[in-house]
């Protein structure tokens, strides 16, 4: 049974997740949207653990995978405004060894828009524990990077928190987690963990991987594979993996607390205004480069954390998770899922409220919103309709 609301105009969106279900395409997921500052859909279906006697709530718990990222870049722009970091000095200013296989020129804004050459961990982290984070950081400091830093980009799919946690170490102490716990996460008020908490370890949910999907031979196969793990139940679903800190890939977040916080993403009022200041709030969520990303295949654009095109704010994580605010229509949506699949369930979720869930550049993708019409309220009108 699905539970939760959907107020009036949003009925297709309860059909697209009830059908989901019954289907068996989702075994278990949390759905909702945010418009005009007040949550217009709240949806829970199926079980929260690999047994199937406890059935998903709106308080469930999700590793969101690369949904992640984005709170990485957060964290350190939160240290760049209070002058601990800066975006275009070199990194091995604050991290000596980092300079090391020609690293010596890369900056925290190549990191941050996954131009530092490292998308993937290298090959001498392959037999790694990943829940081993200084030798995964050494790692990455002791590596040439794969392409000359600032002439390329590619999701760093792995790298990115371990990175970024890197430079925080090297230059204030602080780690990933403390930044993200004392200042990000209540900053901006939300129901997501990174080392989550004892008190908060009963409502996290189970992953389960698709057997219909062939994790090995996935495009993005090769930038998960260093080190191994990070779609094994056995590891994922594991108390220490819970309660660790592997910024790329594992906050642990509720639909509505991504939904949330995706809707007031522009707001010039809002908590993440407050928390980065007008300079770097801009830089969050406006497209600062634009390219071919090697990792996704494709041309995109990247903010300081996101990805960005004419039609949407948003990141997805390995597995079917998304989140996005719609520029559109205005709302903030967030999918979250426990059944490690693709994500044409949350493009089916997309399509119904007017959204288009494909990655492509934003200078692409002007032509397409043009066409399509550039009332942004009639659009969403429309869509509140169907």
């Amino acid at each position: 049974m699905v539970e939760g609301f959907a107020d009036n105009g949003y009925e297709a969106v309860r059909d697209v997740f009830q059908r989901l279900h019954d289907e068996g395409r989702e075994t278990g997921a949390g759905l909702s949207v945010w418009r005009d500052g007040r949550e217009v859909v709240n949806l829970s279906a199926g079980w929260r653990d690999a047994d199937r006697r406890h059935p998903w709530t709106a308080g469930t718990l999700v590793q969101t995978y690369s949904v992640s990222k984005p709170f990485v870049a957060l964290i350190a722009l939160a240290a760049v405004r209070e002058g601990a970091l800066d975006l275009d000095t070199p990194v091995a200013a604050y991290w000596p060894a980092y300079a090391a296989g020609g690293k010596d020129t890369v900056t925290l804004r190549h990191v941050l828009t996954h131009q530092a050459g490292q998308p993937r961990f290298p090959d001498s982290a392959r037999r790694l524990d990943p829940l081993d984070d200084t030798a995964l950081r050494d790692a990455l400091a002791a590596a040439a990077p794969e392409y000359a830093p600032g002439t390329a980009m590619g999701e760093h799919a792995m790298t990115y928190g371990h990175l970024v946690d890197g430079i925080l170490r090297a230059a204030t102490g602080a780690t990933l987690d403390d930044v993200y716990t004392e200042k990000v996460r209540p900053a901006l008020g939300l129901d997501a963990w990174f080392a989550v908490p004892d008190e908060q370890l009963h409502r996290v949910a189970d992953l389960e991987p698709s057997t219909a999907h062939n994790w090995d031979e996935r495009p993005s196969a090769p930038w998960l594979a260093v080190p191994a793990g990070v779609l094994d139940p056995e590891l994922v679903n594991s108390r220490a993996w819970r309660q660790s800190v592997f910024g790329a890939v594992n906050l642990h977040a509720t639909a509505s607390s991504m939904a949330g916080f995706f809707a007031t993403l522009r707001d010039e009022d809002g908590p993440l205004r407050a928390l980065l200041g007008p300079e770097l709030h801009a830089a969050f969520i406006t497209s600062q480069v634009t390219g071919h990303d090697h990792v996704f295949g494709t041309r995109l654009s990247w903010t300081l954390g996101l990805i960005r095109d004419k039609g949407k704010i948003a990141k997805g994580g390995i597995g079917g998770a998304a989140a996005w605010l719609s520029l559109r229509h205005g709302h903030g949506v967030a999918y979250l899922t426990r059944h490690l699949a693709d994500h044409s369930r949350a493009a089916e979720v997309a399509a119904v409220l007017g959204d288009d869930l494909s990655v492509v550049g934003e200078d692409e993708r002007a032509g397409v919103d043009e066409r399509a019409g550039e009332d942004e309220e009639a659009g969403a009108t429309e869509t509140r309709r169907r």
